[in-house]
């Protein structure tokens, strides 16, 4: 019994001096530059006519350390998409409990310190997907704020006020980014809040 224990001792004693790999940070280094050089790039000119090796040459890598980590440009923009579309999806989850106007002043000020990207995938012809995937994320965190069944939506069908809410959605942070952002997260929080106080 002792033997057993002490070799059950051994094991956790084991597990625990156990030392997880760490991230290379230049492995790290070197996908935020990939991936920032993407975006300039995108700033610059169509997506259809960005090359890997641009993107090797704008970010200071070779093309193999690309592919080690993408398939192609499509795959780096889809994955570069999803990132900020899993952060968005983190700052709802974290404010869900909260008023509206609370909870959209973290969103805003998200939209505001990566503007480069969220401006670039606006305006940008080659990045369609950004406003197909940045539309069904908003309508999966409406759904279940949509509620027709009293009060004053009552009369209206439930799909048809979702879509009226996230496309107005997706229309004002496009006009507000589009605009040079002409008013602070703090304003853009509270104004929305209100819209979707008196429309929810």
């Amino acid at each position: 019994m002792n033997k057993s224990i002490k070799i059950v001792h051994y094991l956790l004693e084991s597990l625990v001096n156990l030392k997880m790999p760490k991230v290379d940070r230049r492995i790290a280094k070197s996908q935020e530059a990939i991936k920032k050089a993407l975006i300039e790039l995108m700033a610059e000119k169509n997506f259809d006519d960005i090359t890997i090796q641009d993107i090797s040459d704008h970010a200071n890598v070779s093309r193999g350390t690309i592919y080690l980590h993408y398939v192609d440009k499509f795959d780096l923009l889809d994955k570069l998409i999803e990132e900020h579309i899993n952060e968005m999806g983190e700052i709802c989850e974290a404010t869900s409990a909260a008023e509206y106007k609370d909870a959209n002043l973290p969103w805003f000020e998200y939209l505001e310190s990566h503007f480069l990207f969220f401006s670039t995938m606006v305006k940008s012809k080659g990045a369609p997907s950004f406003r197909s995937q940045f539309h069904e994320f908003l309508i999966e965190e409406f759904k279940d704020e949509v509620n027709t069944s009293q009060g004053k939506n009552h009369e209206l069908k439930e799909d048809v006020l979702l879509q009226f809410i996230v496309t107005s959605y997706v229309g004002i942070v496009e006009w507000w980014i589009n605009n040079g952002m002409p008013y602070p997260p703090q304003v853009m929080a509270e104004q929305v809040g209100i819209l979707l106080e008196r429309n929810l």
